[in-house]
């Protein structure tokens, strides 16, 4: 694009120049910040990098799934004051490796009446992959783009009346110094960025402690001297404070590359990681942690050879895996432990790939299959035991994703990008390739990074791969909380989602749940493990007592609330209509609450009769009429609630389908679900 602005250069260029650092009148431009401040030797021309910070105009579901609300390009100007030209260059920061947009701007003098300017502007996009959302991407850019350009006339126009305004209405052009500045200095140095200028100050940088420069190439890449000189300082302080066994540069490199090399933060993060450590033993879980056999066989991920580029091949067969069941059968804590040892294992084959190739191998890459996955995987406890996963591996194992590839994306995916990416830092999101559909094939697909005679044969290579192949659970391998906890080892965590609750004749076992809004949502989720169930819920006028029968049995968990002299419709009410359930099923469901106050779950042993509860801890050792199950609840406002993924909407799948009644009321709002 062309266009002459009717007035003197210099004069374009001071209004030009006072758009910075910020812009009222382009909403969109929030910040800027200058990166480096040159001049030439004769001061002819000015160099000015910068960091601009944009306003992210897009739909909120898109800015939600990309987990941003803001993105960040570098912008070039280099101003000749001899050829009387600014040129502008710019090129965006965030999203660089999936999306590649360049700009060009050049204002010069008309060649025919140097009363004008001319401006001309040029600019490409190139969008590599975007979650699936790359024409809607595409659209929003080129309104963007348009808009800026209609506007950008009118604003210098602005600035120029500010100007004549201010009474400056002739600027005096540039001369060549007859001398050149005593203070030039032909080999000017950029400025540092802020982060640069803080970690130089954090502590005295010393230069001359270097690192033997074949080292760097053989094992940590490519260094700039501040860089070298913050790993430098950060061992030594190790060395001096910390008792135990340092880590190896390329791990501690890891923690200053996750902080931007900024030496207080990556201290902090490295400290209380090798803590973590040091308390659960996590340096000996490589030889320590065995995986139960029910991981071995229905966890769908294993190691695969490697990439490309040498890092290790991690691959997840997800859309095949029984989330679910895993859970229940194990647990967050051996998911977390098994997740945890397969990051040990990748760094141990990052040092074995650096050995073998020559080169430093600091990361690996995940090839996630998403074939299968539907909203089973979305049910809200499994969700949490995920976020809590990625908080831990976030804080401990920085920097040792290289790439993560996901194939075969289902229309479901971006509601599960939307829960978990807020979770995830960003220069981690940076590294996540998405490839819906068969789009993963051919040119632009996994050739471009994986050798095709690697490509697993179940998408459609040719190569054998060993990685299980995930299924149903079976509910014969669900564990209560307390057989999970006779573990003898450490536990990471010491609670858990799902708890367990055994109901007898006479003694049903209860839950209370506090609200405090009308509106609220009670959501359940629980599975019979043994015997059938009668599920109610309650409203009570007044504040139950407790009676705990596992105090006679601890490994026992039953609560009684309701007292035996209450009288229903009177002191509690009931605001659903009972749903009776059979051993094996699961059973989802959520209840729209319509006042505040105590809210009541009871499971009940079907066709039980009222009896004293003396009477029914003397009756356990029979254990003819025990039923047990496992149960998870939680309360939501009820916008979390719309805004959330419980899968009480739906439990289709191949490992549960959805049978049984669906039970609704006007006045209630509630309904359960059950999958056999």
């Amino acid at each position: 694009m062309h266009s002459p602005i009717d007035t003197d250069f210099v004069c374009t260029l001071q209004a030009y120049e006072r758009r910075f650092p910020t812009c009222p009148l382009i909403p969109v431009f929030l910040d800027s910040e200058v990166l480096s401040d040159t001049w030439s030797e004769d001061g002819a021309v000015h160099t000015i990098q910068r960091s601009c910070k944009l306003s992210v105009d897009a739909p909120r579901l898109l800015k939600k799934i990309a987990g941003v609300e803001v993105v960040y390009f570098i912008q070039k100007n280099t101003l000749n004051w001899r050829e009387r030209t600014l040129l502008i260059e710019a090129h965006n920061e965030t999203f660089s490796n999936r999306v590649t947009v360049l700009e060009t701007c050049l204002y010069s003098v008309h060649p025919d009446n140097e009363s004008w300017t001319c401006f001309e502007q040029s600019a490409s996009l190139d969008i590599k992959s975007f979650f699936g959302f790359e024409s809607t991407v595409e659209k929003i850019a080129m309104k963007q783009y348009t808009a800026n350009i209609k506007r950008g006339k009118e604003i210098i126009e602005y600035y120029l009346s500010e100007l004549i305004s201010e009474g400056v209405t002739e600027i005096p052009r540039w001369t060549p110094p007859l001398q050149p500045p005593l203070s030039s200095d032909p080999y000017t140095i950029a400025a540092p960025t802020s982060t640069e200028l803080h970690t130089a100050s954090s502590s005295d940088i010393s230069l001359g402690d270097k690192l033997d420069a074949d080292y760097i190439e053989r094992f940590l890449g490519q260094l700039t001297p501040i860089q070298e000189s913050c790993l430098i300082q950060l061992r030594a302080w190790l060395q001096q404070t910390h008792r135990g066994k340092i880590p190896k540069d390329e791990h501690i490199l890891r923690f200053l590359r996750a902080r931007d090399f900024n030496l207080e933060k990556a201290r902090d993060m490295l400290c209380q990681s090798l803590s973590w450590r040091k308390e659960f033993q996590v340096d000996t879980i490589l030889n320590s942690w065995m995986p139960p056999s029910c991981l071995q066989e229905y966890y769908a991920g294993g190691w695969h050879h490697q990439d490309s580029e040498g890092r290790p091949l991690y691959i997840l067969r997800l859309g095949q895996m029984d989330t679910k069941g895993l859970v229940k059968a194990l647990g967050e804590e051996a998911l977390l432990r098994h997740v945890l040892s397969i990051n040990e294992e990748g760094q141990k084959r990052c040092e074995e790939n650096t050995k073998i190739f020559g080169r430093p191998i600091t990361s690996w890459t995940c090839l996630v299959d998403l074939e299968g996955l539907n909203m089973r995987h979305l049910w809200r406890p499994g969700v949490k035991a995920l976020l809590r996963i990625i908080e831990v591996v976030e804080a401990n194992y920085p920097e040792t994703l290289g790439r993560l590839l996901i194939v075969r994306a289902p229309r479901v995916f971006p509601v599960l990008w939307t829960l978990v990416s807020p979770f995830i830092n960003e220069n981690t999101r940076q590294k996540f390739l998405v490839y819906s559909g068969s789009n993963y094939l051919g040119s632009g697909g996994l050739v471009d990074y994986i050798q095709s005679e690697i490509i697993p044969d179940f998408l459609g290579g040719d190569c054998l791969c060993e990685v299980p192949e995930g299924g149903q659970v079976p509910k014969s391998y669900y564990q209560t909380e307390v057989e999970l906890e006779n573990a003898d080892h450490i536990r990471l965590w010491t609670d858990t989602i799902y708890q367990s609750a055994q109901v007898f004749k006479g003694a049903p076992h209860e839950v209370m749940i506090e609200v405090v809004e009308e509106s609220s949502v009670i959501t359940w989720d629980f599975d019979i493990l043994r015997g059938d169930i009668v599920f109610n819920i309650f409203h009570s006028k007044r504040t139950p007592l407790r009676k705990d029968t596992s105090t006679a049995l601890p490994e026992l968990n039953n609560v009684q609330l309701i007292d035996r002299s209450w009288t229903l419709g009177v002191d509690y009410s009931m605001v659903e209509s009972p749903l009776t359930f059979r051993e094996g099923e699961s059973i989802q469901g959520s209840h729209i609450t319509r006042w505040p106050g105590l809210y009541i779950l009871q499971w009940k042993a079907y066709g039980s009769a009222p009896s004293r509860v003396d009477d029914v801890i003397s009756s356990l050792p029979g254990s003819a009429h025990t039923s047990k199950l496992m149960y998870y609840t939680e309360l939501l406002a009820s916008h979390d609630f719309r805004g959330s993924m419980t899968s009480l909407e739906s439990c289709h799948s191949g490992f549960s389908q959805l049978s049984g009644g669906t039970t609704s009321s006007s006045q209630s709002h509630g309904s359960s679900f059950i999958s056999r």
